[in-house]
């Protein structure tokens, strides 16, 4: 190994960085004066550095995919603690539906209670948004020969969706809970409380007029109330959120922008008095 005097390493280290630049410039400058030989030296230099490339690519990959293994095990395993933890939930919940189950099957063989019949529904597909009188609706197609009629209760599969406002030979339109329209009398769950759920065309509707002295809590399950006689008691709507101004607001359990389908039930009440049954005053007599 060569030993330098420590003037001439300074003098070197001096001298590498304009070395380096006047090669810079020299490379630029052949690149410029002959593009066939710069672009030669460019595939030659490929061609030899190729193979490298190549041999460098398998192990990085290996190393790649086994990171991203490993990454996945992490992952997999916070999942499957997750799913320990909510296999848990679900056996104290489903021992406390059990006991729940047995102790109504008890009382309502003391009370002799007799159960409410299953109402009758049929399911209609959802083929068009909005239209008509309303501005929160939707337009379902039935079929020619239907039992559909005007005031019936309209669900999804996660809850309350709205009722029947119009009827057709072929087709019936269901005003949403949303609409400012729609005004459904509803109960708070945990405190028993009667309220009116009050559309205002947007994403949650309002909840209003309910009893002195009770104050809507945030996170509260929202169910129908069979005030008036126009729902039945017990759908489920929502549940409670407080508005930025601290109005209370309901969070629909349904899922009104993706509706495909939905299901008519007729629970036989007659609540809601259909436009053309309302009575109107018969015109004064005229005076002599």
């Amino acid at each position: 190994m060569i030993r330098l005097s420590i003037p001439l390493r300074q003098a070197l280290a001096r001298l590498s960085l304009p070395l380096m630049i006047a090669a810079a410039f020299g490379v630029m400058l052949l690149g410029k004066a002959d593009t066939l030989l710069a672009e030669r030296l460019r595939t030659h230099l490929s061609d030899a550095l190729s193979p490298i490339y190549a041999a460098l690519a398998e192990p990085m990959a290996a190393v790649r995919s086994a990171v991203e293994e490993v990454q996945e095990l992490g992952r997999l395993r916070a999942d499957n603690a997750q799913l320990r933890e909510d296999n848990e939930r679900l056996r104290r919940w489903h021992a406390s539906a059990l006991a729940l189950e047995t102790e109504n099957d008890m009382l309502r063989r003391q009370l002799n209670f007799l159960p409410e019949a299953a109402p009758a529904f049929v399911t209609a597909r959802v083929v068009a948004d909005g239209g008509g009188t309303y501005a929160r609706a939707v337009l379902l197609a039935t079929g020619p020969q239907h039992s559909i009629r005007k005031g019936q209760v309209a669900l999804d599969e996660r809850g309350f969706v709205g009722r029947v406002t119009e009827v057709g030979t072929r087709s019936a339109r269901v005003l949403l809970a949303t609409d400012m329209n729609s005004r459904v009398p509803v109960t708070l769950e945990a405190s028993r409380a009667r309220a009116i759920m009050a559309g205002n065309n947007g994403a949650r509707p309002r909840l209003a007029h309910w009893p002195e002295g009770v104050i809507p809590v945030d996170g509260e399950r929202i169910v129908t109330s069979a005030e008036a006689g126009a729902f039945p008691a017990g759908l489920p709507v929502g549940i409670v959120r407080m508005s930025p101004q601290g109005s209370p607001e309901v969070e629909l359990f349904a899922r009104l922008d993706r509706l495909d389908s939905v299901r008519l039930f007729d629970y036989g009440l007659r609540g809601i008095i259909p436009p053309e049954a309302v009575a109107r005053p018969e015109p004064r007599q005229s005076r002599r």
